[in-house]
């Protein structure tokens, strides 16, 4: 018998390998993660979430589903909602880290700030750090701060152009393809891991349980499909996939095709009566499970990896919490504000240069002086900034002889994928506009690396 949690930390498959599922793929190059149990190949699947499963010659006999998405919010007070949260939410770390030296990453958001906060308060021992991108904003400024503020040993790296490619077949056998190669920016460190601690304490999907997703409670399931189909889809995306299906011969439209997928899913957990909690569970669901969970897997090959907000009496509490007090991260800053006020007063990366007292006053005129300054600084220096990580792995002149390497020379690749359809991105990304099809040839990467591990 196997029990998977409600949300996974690692996909586990079953089925065999054989024939490419070529709708799928197309649907992983358009938003970058396979939709449910959806993978490579058509008789090769994951299994599914929050369920009890018996397996037989690799095939499933008997599954059947413990828990399902669903929003009953009990008659609580806001101080009730937050006290809640903090009894779950320090009783699952220390269980998960209680008696280990533990691995914290830091940055300048809610959900690790969170996190430290707790640590500190069960009085663990934590060897923290964070990393920025070489020529890019400073954003160990904020991860340092917190970690002087509660005494965490504090370590601070910078990604170096071009990281990617002495590891990049390590990776491929780490996360085994199932997500694009540019967004795991923790590989760029993999060898340092092994000797900060015990385990890793990750804050993944704090922020998609503990925030409104900004639509109205009444939105139709249509509309929802819609929105998703525009939140999912990356830039570049829809146009690749949609050169692929009309390359591959397969019929329909694409754009149909996966918005009917995407409304199917969104009408199957069927939560009627609040749009935010549907949003929400789908994002758990699909997005959590075949996209975050897959990055997990560069922590995991080094330490074991605890994550707090993928405990699934997070996700039992989750649903019974009112929504108003879950839109705009209420409760993970009233729980800082209330249990460590140091890390409260710090800026808050999002919303710089305020911080968790006085947020709010982002705006015109409060934050005037503050972007005035930017601006005049940014002017005088007229630097840019490195600000996304595909710029380190795809530009410049020994960046782009390792990629074309990989695009245009890997045989395998080349024996599915029509060779036009890999030059017609690559030149739209190299002349018309990097940023727009940055995605579509991070996708032809990948598939390049799955196509030399997996054909």
């Amino acid at each position: 018998m196997i029990r998977t949690n409600i949300i996974p930390i690692r996909s586990e498959f079953y089925g065999i390998k054989g024939e490419l599922d070529l709708e799928a793929i197309c649907v992983f190059t358009a938003i970058g993660f396979f939709l449910e149990s959806d993978t490579y190949y058509k008789k090769y699947k994951t299994l599914p979430n929050a369920s009890n499963i018996e397996l037989e010659n690799n095939q499933i006999l008997k599954s059947d589903t413990y828990f399902k998405w669903h929003h009953s919010p009990e008659n609580l007070t806001f101080n009730e909602a937050v006290d809640g949260f903090t009894h779950l939410f320090e009783t699952i770390v220390k269980e998960q880290t209680e008696g280990k030296t533990v691995i914290l990453p830091l940055s300048g958001g809610l959900d690790s700030r969170s996190q430290a906060g707790a640590l500190n308060r069960i009085k663990a021992n934590v060897n923290a750090y964070s990393y920025h991108f070489k020529d890019g904003l400073n954003e160990t400024y904020y991860a340092e701060k917190i970690a002087q503020a509660e005494n965490f040993k504090f370590q601070k790296w910078e990604i170096q152009s071009g990281y990617l490619w002495d590891k990049i077949d390590q990776l491929a056998d780490i996360n085994q393809c199932y997500s694009e190669f540019t967004h795991p920016r923790q590989m760029a460190f993999i060898e340092k891991y092994h000797s900060m601690g015990d385990v890793f304490s990750l804050g993944h999907m704090g922020d998609v349980l503990f925030d409104d997703m900004g639509v109205k409670e009444d939105l139709s399931f249509e509309e929802q499909a819609k929105l998703i189909l525009k939140k999912v889809v990356k830039k570049g995306g829809m146009e690749l996939a949609t050169s692929l299906w009309i390359s591959w011969g397969l019929s329909g439209d694409f754009r149909e095709y996966l918005y009917e997928r995407i409304l199917q899913l969104i009408r199957k957990i069927g939560i009627e009566h609040s749009a935010n909690a549907n949003i929400r569970a789908f994002k758990s669901l699909y997005w959590a499970t075949r996209w975050t969970s897959s990055n997990l897997s560069v922590f995991e090959s080094q330490k074991p990896i605890t994550l707090p907000y993928y405990d699934n009496r997070m996700c039992e509490f989750i649903c019974k919490v009112p929504e108003k007090y879950l839109a705009g991260r209420q409760i993970q800053i009233e729980y800082l504000k209330r249990s460590a006020p140091e890390l409260a007063k710090i800026e808050w990366q999002d919303q710089r240069p305020f911080n968790l007292y006085n947020y709010h006053l982002n705006k015109f005129p409060y934050n005037f002086p503050y972007r005035l300054m930017r601006k005049l600084k940014n002017s005088v220096t007229n630097k840019k900034y490195i600000q996304r990580n595909w710029e380190l792995q795809f530009l410049g002149e020994n960046n782009e002889k390792q990629l074309e390497n990989r695009l245009f020379n890997e045989q395998k690749l080349l024996s599915w994928l029509p060779k036009e359809v890999i030059l017609e991105y690559y030149q739209k990304f190299q002349s018309e506009n990097d940023v727009y099809f940055s995605h579509s040839v991070s996708m032809l990467l990948t598939l390049s690396l799955f196509s030399k591990r997996e054909l």
